[in-house]
């Protein structure tokens, strides 16, 4: 792999560790800011709104500046997001904090992603994301726990500060690591960036990254409650847990861009009917300590594994389909997983607060995923049967 892979990868893992770093740090800014949990909470959900929104149209309003000026932008954003964080001095200056940093991981995934794969071959494109968005796993296994506890032992900023740090590090990696003449497509009119919503062929992988990505989330929202309360684990053994929940993640990412290089379509379809049937095994599974390990050791590996071939599948259709407006379709596939994540967690809630309650999350997890499945069949059978030049083209990208 190229060197300005790393670099990308680096910059993923500044990324991944402030998109969920703040979940374990809620509590400790609920105390210090004297604001309720469930406001504190807010400041997760503008952040995945500020990515959904952000990505799409940020991405198309800097269609024309060119790629490595446009990722050092990127990160010089972020890092003023979070010095700001940092030095926020109450509720309102962290949200504003936190939605800058959202803008920039927006549209970082959405244009990384066409850069990770035009830096290698055709036939490893999909590891190239892949290693791109390992970054992104490598930082729930690390960053994560690493941020909660510096934030936890000298304060809530400190985290913030230290990510601007790393944000730091991603800029150098960039700045001498990325090549100054990538190519850059044309930028998208508002025209085609409007006909990429209205592309059905699109809008069917969207959807499909939403529900097999996201659905997942169903569950993984609430597993320290499921392996508290239904499995029995001490407290003190949910983090070890969740911590081999993110190791089987890291891997499984990799190797599903591996297996995703040749036919993404064929590989997403093995990989949601394996994620279907184990997360209904986890809902048998979850009442013994002993079986529920081993199945969240292969959950971690497939809930990740569709990642690099959702967002490949969408270039290769969008290159075929919609040339002029490449980056857009991707990053309003960065938005389908943000809303996935956003949607899992809501039905979650639901089911949670329902008379079915936590047991039955896994369960509704893997119907999600079966109905992305089935997306995924039909969207390969319209691959199949469409004109024969965009078919080809889908196939040759």
């Amino acid at each position: 792999m190229p060197l300005a892979l790393f670099a990308l990868t680096i910059a993923a893992y500044a990324i991944g560790t402030t998109e969920f770093v703040i979940v374990g740090l809620l509590p400790t800014v609920a105390n210090d800011l004297h604001i309720t949990l469930p406001l504190a909470g807010l400041i997760v959900s503008v952040y995945a709104l500020g990515v959904t929104f952000g990505a799409p149209i940020l991405t198309a309003l800097t269609g024309r500046i060119e790629r490595k000026p446009l990722m050092l932008g990127l990160m010089a954003l972020f890092i003023i997001g979070h010095i700001i964080a940092a030095l926020s001095p109450g509720y309102e200056v962290l949200l504003i904090a936190r939605v800058v940093s959202a803008f920039a991981h927006g549209v970082f995934f959405s244009v990384g992603s066409t850069i990770a794969a035009d830096l290698v071959p055709e036939n490893r494109r999909a590891s190239a994301i892949a290693m791109m968005f390992m970054g992104l796993t490598v930082a729930i296994v690390t960053g994560v726990p690493l941020g909660t506890f510096i934030g936890q032992t000298f304060g809530w900023r400190t985290t913030f500060a230290a990510v601007a740090g790393l944000g730091v590090i991603a800029f150098a990696g960039i700045a001498f690591l990325l090549p100054s003449n990538l190519k850059k497509a044309p930028p998208a009119s508002i025209g085609e960036q409007i006909r990429v919503l209205a592309t059905g062929r699109l809008l069917l992988v969207y959807a499909m990254t939403a529900l097999g990505y996201g659905g997942t989330f169903v569950a993984f929202t609430f597993l320290a409650p499921i392996l508290e309360q239904i499995t029995g684990f001490a407290s003190s053994a949910v983090g070890l847990i969740l911590m081999l929940y993110g190791v089987a993640i890291a891997i499984g990412n990799v190797v599903g861009g591996r297996i995703s290089n040749r036919d993404p379509v064929k590989a997403l379809t093995f990989l949601f009917i394996a994620q279907a049937l184990v997360l209904v095994l986890f809902g048998f599974t979850a009442v013994s300590p002993w079986l529920t390990i081993p199945t969240l050791a292969i959950l971690g590996f497939l809930s990740f594994a569709n990642v690099p071939g959702l967002q490949l599948y969408v270039v290769q259709l969008a290159r075929g389909l919609r040339p002029n407006a490449v980056d857009v379709a991707s990053a309003l596939n960065i938005a389908a997983f943000n809303l996935g994540i956003a949607m899992g967690a809501w039905v979650g809630g639901l089911v949670v607060e329902s008379r079915f309650g936590l047991g039955a999350t896994p369960f509704v997890a893997a119907a999600l995923v079966t109905v992305a499945l089935g997306l995924t069949i039909r969207s390969g059978a319209l691959d199949r049967r469409s004109i024969p030049n965009a078919a080809a083209a889908c196939s040759a990208a």
